[in-house]
């Protein structure tokens, strides 16, 4: 007898999500990150568990405008009823973008060739409902977006960049990037920081943005950038910029 039940298909997912009420991307115990709302309503749809794989993780208050996931899932109908189907049942401040079958091999993580950030600043306090997305910064001087400018540059290249990351125990992961744009721009009391890398370490572009806002407020020089960055050391000169002005906009593949 063949059964006519369908076969699992391997589908790559793009989603967005406002990262203020969860707990990061990445599966909690406590059941309340990003993933955990995902894999829930597909266990529904599917009617048994189904794993996803993320690209990688946001922390907690980090957000998202193209994270992108895979699994494996049997599904009979169009991709456009399973997205459908999908949406229906998760929470609003997550919604799925794009939903399609993808071939056998293909891994969020470990296909991905890129990714790119933004960090969102805002000079003086932002409205309540943009609190959530900036970092509010009120001081008497704006940022010296020339001197962040200048850092930039230094940042900008092939470099052992662990002295921006934060020890995450995973001491196997190398700490050489290619960090290929590296932005500074905006308009009016917007400042809007672009990252692109080929990688991102753990927290790197957080402790960039740290660096580059101690610089733009004249109690880090460009030099001393140079310096922490070719030592290798994490220092207390490197401070981590806040979760909720950091974005994943979109991962490359």
């Amino acid at each position: 007898m063949v059964s006519d039940a369908p076969l699992d298909q391997r589908w790559r997912c793009t989603c967005a999500y406002d990262g203020s009420g969860f707990s990061g991307w990445q599966s909690q115990p406590t059941r309340d990150a990003v993933q955990d709302a995902i894999e829930r309503r597909l266990r529904e749809i599917c009617q048994r568990p189904i794993r996803i794989h993320g690209s990688g993780r946001t922390d907690a208050g980090v957000h998202a405008r193209g994270q992108v996931f895979h699994f494996d899932a049997p599904w009979r109908h169009s991709s456009q009823k399973f997205k459908i189907a999908l949406c229906a049942g998760l929470p609003p401040t997550i919604q799925i973008k794009s939903l399609a079958t993808a071939k056998p091999d293909f891994h969020a993580r470990y296909s991905a060739r890129g990714k790119r950030y933004s960090y969102r600043i805002y000079e003086g306090v932002a409205d309540p409902f943009k609190q959530a997305f900036v970092l509010s910064r009120e001081r008497p001087r704006r940022l010296d977006q020339e001197r962040m400018k200048a850092a930039a540059k230094v940042l900008c290249g092939r470099h052992d960049f662990r002295a921006f990351a934060a020890d995450n125990g995973s001491e196997l992961e190398d700490p050489v990037r290619d960090l290929t744009r590296l932005e500074i721009g905006g308009s009016g009391r917007n400042v809007t920081l672009i990252f692109e890398a080929n990688g991102f370490l753990y927290k790197m572009v957080r402790s960039l943005t740290g660096a580059l806002i101690a610089v733009g407020e004249g109690r880090l020089e460009v030099t001393a950038v140079e310096s922490v960055l070719e030592s290798g050391q994490r220092t207390g000169a490197v401070e981590t910029a806040p979760a909720q002005g950091l974005f994943l906009e979109r991962v490359f593949y």
